[in-house]
């Protein structure tokens, strides 16, 4: 059984010898820091951490930490990152004035999306996947959530959570697969909704549950996109084969998504740019998760979510990425730690707790991940070193992530 010891950590961070649930409200401050401490891998897992005083005397390999502080792995719970081509024409579109809603009325957006994917061969889909996963990888992220979306059709839809089936094969990092077959309504299917939906609730969910392809459902409940009573019939035609719902709301209106998601039992709504004082009332008396992505407003060049006005409800708050070609072409965590502290005011020990056991628990993973506890996965990374907790998202043009480690091993 090989043994990793890592010494001298200067802060040892999210470390617990009790279970860390899921924060909330004010809790979401609250952050376990051990200093001057050492972590000690057996067989892939944390067998024990401490401070240096009773640090271990040897083990297999050895590092040393001096001035680094250790981080659990980024947990991040919402990303499209299996896509074909980048969509740079709608980000100069944009610039000259076009509206997310208008890019996409002109066929733009999620269609443009779309075509592409239908004629890239999967294998060099997966190819450029594994080089995103690869990318994020180098950005302390451990797990992470990939959405389905961009097929639209049954061999597209098919073609995406296949490739992130073989990638949850390749790669060391854990995956969960969303189905988001309600992503858009193809072209051929806009005077005819109701044909769609039926495409997806007839045909894709049983072939995609009959291959174990998703572990959730989703749908994209928005103006000009899914209405809130076809959203609904997605997520109850999802859950007969098993899938949890963790769905697009609210990036643009209040349509009263989040109620009807969190009476299904939503295991999170995301996005979350508009909310409404009932949706935060429909929250508090459920157990969904609000997650925001802040750098799709940030590319959108649109308002942020109101993240302080829901952690004052008492409410837990994950963070993620939003990975995808159109409104978030980028997967870099602390980035996103460092918009939610300078557009959405969340303290740094607020947006650690978001990206790390809270992005955890929206990925039902907080039991091996988000957290440094004895037994769970020895996923972290280190960083260079620092002079205090509140430098990673205060240095947000700069990669402080030095070394990652996956199952203790230390990838690339």
């Amino acid at each position: 059984m090989s043994s990793l010891l890592i010494r001298n950590i200067k802060t040892l961070v999210q470390a617990s010898h009790t279970p860390l649930n899921l924060a909330r409200g004010a809790e979401m401050q609250q952050l376990s820091l051990m200093e001057n401490a050492f972590l000690l891998v057996e067989a892939g897992r944390i067998s024990d951490f401490g401070p240096m005083a009773d640090c271990p005397e040897r083990a297999d390999e050895t590092l040393d930490a001096s001035g680094r502080f250790l981080f659990p792995c980024w947990c991040d719970s919402h990303t499209h990152l299996v896509f074909a081509g980048s969509r740079e024409a709608e980000f100069v579109d944009r610039i000259k004035g076009l509206s997310y809603e208008e890019i996409a009325r002109r066929g733009g957006g999620i269609l443009n999306s779309a075509r592409r994917l239908r004629d890239c061969p999967e294998e060099e889909l997966f190819e450029s996947a594994a080089r995103r996963l690869e990318e994020i990888q180098s950005y302390g992220t451990g797990a992470v959530e990939i959405k389905s979306g961009y097929g639209l059709s049954v061999e597209g839809e098919l073609k995406m959570l296949r490739v992130i089936q073989r990638l949850k094969d390749w790669s060391k990092m854990p995956i969960k697969a969303t189905f988001l077959g309600a992503h858009a309504f193809p072209a051929e299917y806009k005077e005819n909704r109701t044909a769609y939906l039926r495409l997806i609730v007839e045909e894709m969910l049983p072939q995609i549950a009959g291959e174990g392809l998703a572990d959730y459902i989703d749908a994209f409940c928005e103006k000009n996109f899914f209405s809130v009573a076809e959203t609904e019939q997605v997520i109850e035609a999802g859950a007969k084969y098993g899938l949890k719902a963790k769905v697009h709301v609210n990036q643009f209106n209040s349509m009263g998504a989040i109620p009807m998601a969190v009476q299904h039992g939503a295991l999170s709504v995301d996005h979350l740019e508009v909310v409404s004082e009932a949706d935060i009332v429909a929250l508090q008396s459920g157990h969904t998760i609000p997650t925001i992505l802040p750098s799709a407003p940030f590319f959108l060049n649109d308002h942020y979510p109101p993240a302080r006005q829901l952690i004052e409800a008492g409410l837990p708050i994950a963070l993620a990425s939003d990975f995808n070609p159109g409104s978030t072409p980028s997967g870099n965590m602390p980035f996103v730690l460092s918009l939610a502290c300078i557009k959405c005011r969340l303290l740094p020990e607020e947006a650690i707790n978001a990206a790390t056991i809270n992005g955890a628990a929206a990925m039902e993973l907080d039991g091996e991940l988000g957290s440094i506890e004895l037994g769970k996965r020895a996923s972290f990374f280190l960083t260079r070193p620092m002079p205090s907790l509140a430098y990673l998202p205060y240095a947000f043009g700069s990669n402080v992530v030095e070394w990652v480690f996956l199952d203790g091993k230390r990838v690339k």
